[in-house]
């Protein structure tokens, strides 16, 4: 058979932008007849149009990349953004915190807790991530389990299957709670009736002398400030003036009245830790800012530690902030 035009054979397998050949490289034999190689499917090939590129949807690989350009990188960059602030609320961490308490008995020296909060359970916040906080919070295996306010969000039909989940919680001492704002906004009442019969010990306004090994603390929970309904001194009435004080109050705004009743410890939650973080914790001057909104702070004697919580509200997102199962350890000063 006769060799085939080398000049048209060329032009098929020729590149439209750089004219680089590229055709594969073929054996001429005596008595083997020549066949047309296979082609992809992508090319279709004319007398007229010798090449031409077919495949819809994706660029050619001839393509020339497209220069950057400030508006170019502003859309990735928010593009970026928008993916992450999505996932984050997926995200569970554990924040491992010691706190140093200098009247903390010498039997609770090494006392674990486990601070759950902001839960907020609704079309945001999923039955899946709360049971993945749950057996997070079980593996750590405390010896006390505080659950800091904001269950559920607006429906009252979320309370039940939350509480069932917060309900198989295990701690060696037990698992304590209080009500937070969104709460009250759902319904308070159905929710402490779901939790007292879930086992877990709610304590609004209301305090109790907490012993082991013939040692003690005072552990007390208020209701919730922004609602109006938080009392301080009635959560703390019978305890001692030297004993130590650990106050559970869903709004971290209680610090100051908690530092002048001698509080040693308040746990809170309320802030989301702040939800979307755009900005550093610290000023310019390398001061922190006036307002805390997450982690371990301090008002004269008294510390408070904020958790950001596990749930969102007004929009499933997150931004620098990923949802949190806080373990605390006491350690003696």
């Amino acid at each position: 058979m006769a060799r085939p035009n080398s000049v048209l054979f060329r032009r098929l397998f020729a590149c439209r932008d750089c004219g680089h050949y590229n055709a594969p490289k073929l054996e001429w034999r005596f008595g083997v007849e020549w066949e047309q190689p296979a082609l992809p499917q992508e090319y279709t090939f004319s007398m007229s149009t010798p090449l031409r590129w077919k495949q819809r949807g994706r660029v050619s690989p001839f393509a020339r990349r497209q220069p950057e350009t400030p508006l170019r990188t502003l859309a990735l960059n928010l593009t970026e953004a928008a993916r992450s602030a999505l996932s984050e609320p997926f995200r569970l961490t554990v924040e491992h915190q010691p706190i140093y308490l200098p009247r903390l008995p010498r039997a609770f020296d090494g006392f674990r807790i486990v601070q759950l909060s902001d839960i907020h359970h609704s079309p945001f916040t999923s039955i899946k991530q709360i049971e993945r906080a749950v057996e997070t919070a079980n593996s750590l295996q405390p010896d006390m389990i505080a659950l800091t306010g904001d269950y559920v969000s607006k429906e009252r039909r979320y309370a039940a299957p939350c509480a069932e989940l917060l309900g198989t919680l295990k701690a060696r001492h037990g698992v304590f709670a209080v009500l937070g704002n969104h709460d009250h906004w759902t319904d308070a009442a159905l929710i402490t009736d779901l939790f007292r019969a879930e086992g877990i010990t709610m304590l609004v306004n209301q305090g109790m002398r907490f012993e082991k090994d013939d040692a003690a603390f005072w552990l007390a929970g208020v209701d919730d400030t922004m609602v109006g309904l938080e009392d301080l001194s009635l959560a703390l009435a019978g305890a001692s003036e030297g004993e130590m004080k650990l106050l559970l109050a869903h709004n971290p705004v209680i610090l100051r009245k908690a530092a002048r009743a001698g509080v040693d410890l308040v746990l809170s939650g309320h802030t989301h830790g702040g939800q979307v973080n755009l900005r550093s914790e610290q000023r310019e001057a390398g001061r922190p800012r006036r307002r805390h909104v997450k982690g371990l702070a301090r008002q004269d004697e008294t510390q408070i530690y904020i958790t950001r919580g596990l749930g969102t509200v007004v929009l499933p997102v997150r931004f620098g902030c990923p949802p949190e199962v806080s373990l605390l350890e006491l350690r003696c000063a």
